[in-house]
């Protein structure tokens, strides 16, 4: 981990465009509440929690919109400086490892990465786009995959849903980069999550 401090990356009207602070949401819109995430209700979109086996801790968030899947990330971050200039070059470490490729872009979201990461049967690649943006306090990573990664007009549908997400930093005092707490809505709590994933080890930035 570097000491060098890097600006925040986020689109110049992130504010009003989003992705949103809590405190810049509408606040008598309905959300389905996650936590550390606020989702507006679409009829088309499906939502599925990514559970780390073990503990049972909720580690992702996968939304499933218009043929393509957005994995939602929300992590603590400093107050002045950004991260996603740092974690960009990590993933490209971290793919090249797993013997993948990757392309430096801009998009409608800011510098993202083109991933081309070989399938664990060793038969072809999967393609995805990895987008962030640096917030008042936090950072928000997606990963894009499916229809989104390779067709602009599902691109813009997807990239359309990244900036409609809240982040809801709290107030609990939290070292950079650590995992901000994702639950269950309250209107399924104490049962199976609909749709929950167990992943591996939680995911890191």
């Amino acid at each position: 981990m570097s000491d060098t401090e890097h600006p925040k990356s986020a689109p110049a009207d992130r504010a009003t465009a989003g992705p949103f602070d809590d405190s810049e949401a509408n606040p008598v819109r309905p959300y389905v509440d996650l936590g550390g995430i606020k989702l507006v209700p679409r009829a088309d979109l499906a939502v599925r929690l990514e559970v780390e086996e073990g503990n049972k801790r909720v580690v992702a968030v996968a939304l499933d919109y218009a043929g393509s899947t957005l994995q939602l990330q929300p992590f603590a971050a400093p107050r002045s400086s950004g991260l996603w200039h740092e974690i960009r070059e990590q993933i490209v470490q971290q793919i090249e490892k797993q013997g993948g490729r990757t392309a430096a872009s801009t998009g409608s979201l800011g510098p993202e990465l083109r991933a081309e990461i070989p399938a664990p049967d060793a038969k072809g690649a999967r393609i995805a786009r990895f987008v962030g943006v640096d917030g008042p306090r936090w950072f928000l990573r997606g990963v894009i995959s499916g229809e989104a990664a390779v067709n602009p007009e599902a691109a813009a549908k997807v990239e359309e849903l990244f900036r409609s997400v809240v982040v809801v930093r709290g107030t609990t005092p939290m070292p950079p980069r650590d995992l901000i707490p994702l639950h269950v809505p309250a209107s399924v709590a104490g049962a199976t999550a609909p749709g929950a994933t167990p992943t591996g080890p939680a995911a890191q930035v």
